[in-house]
C-alpha cells in the first residue's frame, strides 16, 4: 500500500500570525513529505508493505520503517489538531476530564506547556487518554508515538523544524503561540472515539 501525504486541513496562511506559511512550506511540504517518501521506499517487500500506519507503528521494531511511519502519523495528527479560529478553552466531556484530572484548564495548560518546553531534544508532547479513561501528559522522543501508551487526543511537535523559522530557538514562545490554534473539536472527537 502506498502511503500519501495528506493535504493540510486549512490554507497555508490560515495559522498566521502564530505559524507562518513559510514554516508550513518546510514542515508539511518538505519534512512531512520526506517521511512519506522514505516510508514508501522502505516498505516494499517487507511484512509492513500492506499495513496501515497504525499497524506499522504498533508492530515495527525501532529503525527506519518505524521512524518514518510514526513521523507520518504524528505529523498528520499534529496538523489536524490545529486550525484557524482555534484556541480558547475546551468544553463538554474533555473540559470536565481536564478539570478533574489537573484541577483546572489553566493548570493543565501550565503543566502541558512546561512538559513541552522541557522535553529534551526533539520529540512530541501529548495529551493521552489512558486505558482507564483518565488523562496523562506524555513526552515522546524523536519519532516515538503516543499510540503505544493510549489514545492520543492532542500533540505539539517540539522538533525545531516546527518553530525555528518563526521563533528561532524560542520554544516557549512557540508553545504559547500554539495554544491559539488548538482545535478542541478534534480533541473532543478523539476523546469520544
Amino acid at each position: 500500500m502506498a502511503h500519501e501525504l495528506p493535504e493540510l486541513p486549512y490554507a497555508k496562511d490560515a495559522l498566521e500570525p502564530h505559524i507562518s506559511s513559510e514554516t508550513l512550506d518546510y514542515h508539511h511540504d518538505k519534512h512531512h513529505a520526506a517521511y512519506v517518501n522514505n516510508l514508501n521506499n522502505l516498505v516494499p517487500g517487507t511484512e509492513f508493505e500492506k499495513m496501515s500506519l497504525e499497524d506499522i507503528i504498533k508492530n515495527a521494531p525501532a529503525g527506519g520503517i518505524f521512524n518514518n511511519a510514526a513521523q507520518v502519523w504524528n505529523h498528520t495528527f499534529y496538523f489536524n489538531g490545529m486550525g484557524p479560529g482555534g484556541g480558547g478553552n475546551p468544553d463538554g466531556a474533555v473540559s470536565d476530564v481536564i478539570n478533574s484530572t489537573f484541577g483546572s484548564f489553566d493548570e493543565f495548560k501550565e503543566k502541558f506547556s512546561k512538559s513541552a518546553a522541557t522535553n529534551f531534544g526533539s520529540g512530541w508532547t501529548w495529551l493521552v487518554k489512558n486505558a482507564a479513561g483518565g488523562l496523562e501528559i506524555v513526552n515522546t522522543d524523536d519519532a516515538d508515538s503516543a499510540l503505544k501508551v493510549g489514545t492520543p487526543l492532542l500533540t505539539i511537535d517540539v522538533w525545531e523544524h516546527a518553530y525555528y523559522v518563526d521563533k528561532r530557538n524560542a520554544r516557549p514562545a512557540y508553545i504559547e503561540s500554539w495554544w491559539n490554534l488548538v482545535n478542541w473539536d478534534f480533541v473532543s472527537a478523539n476523546f469520544d472515539g
